[in-house]
């Protein structure tokens, strides 16, 4: 899912969903950034390299822009994509509900939590039956986190949606995120456009 839908009535005030100390721990705004730090430029976001890190760009086929950043780390793999958003209204309370219904209706489950974001869904979702394998569901955690006029969004799978010690690490790696917002002018949920690094691996994928 690239941009998000638009829901049929928007409520005039929706509260701010992040951490405390989001301006100092992260995710961070590109004016919060310590701009001498070697960031990975994906445009809209900028990735702080780490050894055992693996950056993929997911593309949408018809348009072949990026629509999302997968990053696999720690046995881990973390999608993040980043929004525009209002200065003074937050997303995730209402999208965390229409991920949930989207879930729901795929057959799947959601439970809602509070995580170290923040509130956060986790999520059994049903999966096709490939050759040879046995499980019929994954199971994936919703994050996200609004900050000044841009809304993040992670899905976490893999060991970080499984065990506390595996999922510390993944959520360090979605703190250390910069959202750049920049100054054009976007319609609230539009994905804030993502690009290739500037020396990108074979197939849009990069060891960084």
């Amino acid at each position: 899912m690239s941009d998000i839908s638009q829901p049929e009535s928007t409520p005039e005030s929706l509260p701010k969903s992040a951490p405390e100390d989001r301006e100092t721990a992260g995710p961070l705004d590109e004016a919060e950034a310590n701009p001498v730090r070697p960031y990975v430029d994906l445009g809209g976001v900028k990735i702080l390299p780490r050894e055992g890190l693996h950056l993929r760009l997911e593309i949408e086929e018809g348009s072949k822009r990026v629509v999302a950043i997968g990053l696999d780390y720690a046995g881990s793999t973390l999608q993040v994509q980043p929004f525009a958003a209002p200065r003074s209204i937050g997303l995730w309370h209402e999208i965390r509900d229409q991920i949930a219904d989207q879930i729901g209706k795929q057959g799947g489950t959601t439970t809602l939590r509070e995580g170290p974001f923040g509130p956060e869904l986790v999520a059994e979702i049903p999966v096709a039956a490939g050759q040879g394998s046995t499980e019929s569901t994954r199971l994936a955690r919703f994050i996200g986190v609004d900050g000044p006029r841009w809304f993040l969004r992670g899905v976490i799978a893999g060991e970080g949606a499984l065990n506390p010690e595996a999922a510390a690490h993944i959520e360090d790696l979605f703190r250390s995120i910069v959202v750049v917002r920049g100054s054009t002018p976007m319609p609230p949920r539009d994905l804030i456009p993502l690009r290739m690094p500037a020396t990108p691996g074979a197939g849009g994928s990069v060891d960084v």
